[in-house]
């Protein structure tokens, strides 16, 4: 069995039900998420052996996340509590041609105030085959995103594979007044798998290329420790209706998913979190390069239809979609 650790700050997240403006009633629906987590989550669910690694308030909230976890199979062992606050945000739900809007509350929680060393990475990458994560984490604070590169250098020396989801935010870094792009060099230089587009490239680069193909070769001339890139793309013509498709790019070839079409969108939080999560888990499992982007991409096709962060389907509900794409009851 493969064993993965997701490195990421753990979130409150607080909904306004329904299609909803936020507070346009006095209700909030609660989820715990996060990037990592979601992918913690989803590949826990996909049967693998996951470890979440996190800094959580020592209080009701923060016992309440671990627990959340391990209710779907991760293993919480090396999360840590500490004095401090919960990560939240906040989430407008998108309807039409009204976008979804994303409000963070995250400055001076417990996982962005804790030390670089609280967690200690020998120990839990011991045993490891892969290490997950984000570019939400160096853009949380100094402190996590010292946290995170340590993790990443501490998973290169002692052979354990890294992945890497750019997952740049914007108005993250925007509260942190920092210029993303040295932080963000150094941890993609540390990834053997990168979750990344033309755009993340270029960000880091401060280059323009004309195509998504000359993005692809800058990375993989300046990152010798890269192997592998893989993205979604997706056309929205409203929130209701997306057409996602995705491509994932080795060194020696490009592989492609058509896309597909994703109607009555309940949730689309967490799906690039589904993808990548699908590619971890087909890599895991030796899957053909087609095989495992064409599941990476159903993964990510069935979240839209779940609601709150994570994905919250099984190896064999994947498999089903891809199977019976237009299938509206199992019997």
């Amino acid at each position: 069995m493969t064993r993965f650790v997701c490195f990421g700050e753990i979130l409150l997240r607080l909904t306004a039900p329904g299609r909803e403006l936020l507070l346009q009633t006095p209700r909030l629906e609660t989820h715990f998420g996060g990037a990592e987590a979601n992918v913690a989550v989803s590949l826990a669910r996909f049967g693998h052996d996951v470890r979440a690694a996190s800094i959580l308030p020592d209080n009701s909230i923060g016992h309440a996340a671990r627990d959340a976890l391990r209710a779907h199979g991760v293993d919480a062992t090396a999360i840590r509590f500490a004095p401090g606050r919960m990560g939240l945000y906040f989430l407008t739900p998108g309807a039409g041609q009204r976008p979804a809007d994303v409000l963070y509350d995250r400055a001076g929680s417990a996982f962005a105030e804790a030390a670089p060393d609280a967690i200690d990475w020998g120990r839990t990458l011991q045993g490891t085959d892969w290490l997950h994560v984000s570019g939400v984490t160096p853009a949380v604070s100094a402190n996590a995103a010292e946290a995170a590169l340590a993790a990443m250098k501490a998973a290169r020396a002692a052979g354990v594979k890294v992945s890497y989801d750019a997952n740049f935010r914007a108005r993250l870094w925007e509260a942190r007044g920092d210029d993303p792009r040295p932080t963000l060099d150094a941890l993609f230089a540390e990834a053997d798998l990168a979750f990344a587009e033309a755009r993340d490239i270029a960000l880091i680069t401060g280059k323009r290329y004309e195509s998504s193909g000359d993005a692809i070769r800058a990375a993989f001339d300046r990152y010798p420790n890269l192997q592998r890139i893989a993205y979604t793309t997706r056309k929205a013509p409203s929130c209701d209706q997306n057409e996602l498709g995705a491509e994932m790019h080795t060194r020696a070839a490009r592989i492609t998913a058509p896309a597909k079409s994703i109607t009555g969108i309940v949730d689309r939080i967490g799906g690039g979190d589904a993808f990548a999560a699908g590619v971890l888990h087909g890599l895991a499992e030796g899957a053909d390069d087609q095989a495992l982007l064409d599941f990476a991409l159903a993964a990510a096709c069935l979240k839209h239809y779940i609601p709150g962060d994570a994905n919250l389907v099984s190896e064999e509900d994947v498999r089903f979609f891809i199977a019976n794409p237009n299938a509206d009851v199992r019997r």
